[in-house]
């Protein structure tokens, strides 16, 4: 019997391994490209969704990688529209840096019924939207005010509460678009807060910023738009992002 996805992100996180995801928007997923490099490149996991999705299919999508490679696919949805039990988890959101009632408890008594016989590994998660340089679609589409950038004690503080309430994974994140990460200091602030899994993505752009996420305490780098434009990339940052585990011994 194959071990859960949570199982096997703890166990990578126990070894000192670090991990690494690609996200991949449905709308803009034109070709099979991604996935072979990511198979070459040793990723971890696919993410798969979007803040808005504007005639992509994610039905599709993720029949379409799992043709391709045998990496686990977890949907990160921007609604229970994005909802597919053609993936092996979702990432169950409650966006606890904002106070919009529908995405810290709303949207998710309407999943409920569907995800209970989905047969998806649900992966609860406190989403921490943190703010990036711009306005991004995630935090106009959710309505909600971005946790300011160099606030790292309000974070910490979120995240714990998030851990409190039992959320499975903290997840920092820029935003799809992102002008710039979140800051080593803030991921550090809250690695030394939590126990449970630390998620960072959105702006990350070089080996060098995975790098710093990567020291700074994230145990599983998302990496999406800067894929766009050089989809080469990712077989750089996997190697910066797995050698995590050499550079911490």
């Amino acid at each position: 019997m194959l071990a859960s996805i949570y199982t096997t992100i703890q166990e990578k996180i126990r070894s000192g391994q670090k991990q690494l995801a690609v996200l991949i928007d449905p709308d803009k997923f034109e070709s099979t490209e991604i996935v072979e490099i990511a198979n070459d490149a040793k990723v971890d996991y696919f993410f798969v969704g979007g803040s808005l999705m504007a005639g992509g299919s994610i039905e599709r999508c993720i029949k379409e990688i799992k043709k391709h490679s045998t990496i686990p696919v977890i949907i990160f949805p921007g609604s229970t529209m994005q909802i597919c039990d053609k993936a092996d988890g979702i990432l169950l959101i409650s966006l606890i840096s904002g106070r919009n009632p529908d995405l810290l408890i709303g949207q998710h008594v309407v999943a409920a019924p569907y995800l209970k016989h989905s047969g998806l590994e649900i992966l609860s998660t406190g989403y921490i939207l943190v703010d990036s340089g711009q306005q991004t679609s995630a935090s106009y589409i959710s309505n909600t005010m971005p946790l300011p950038h160099d606030k790292s004690d309000i974070a910490a503080c979120t995240a714990m509460a998030g851990e409190m309430l039992g959320l499975k994974l903290i997840y920092l994140d820029g935003g799809s678009g992102a002008l710039k990460p979140v800051s080593g200091q803030m991921i550090k602030s809250v690695k030394e807060n939590i126990r449970v899994p630390l998620v960072v993505g959105g702006g990350i752009k070089s080996v060098e910023q995975a790098n710093i996420a990567v020291q700074a305490g994230a145990d599983i780098l998302v990496i999406g738009n800067a894929l766009e434009s050089d989809a080469g990339l990712l077989l750089s940052i996997a190697e910066a992002v797995h050698k995590g585990i050499i550079l911490n011994n």
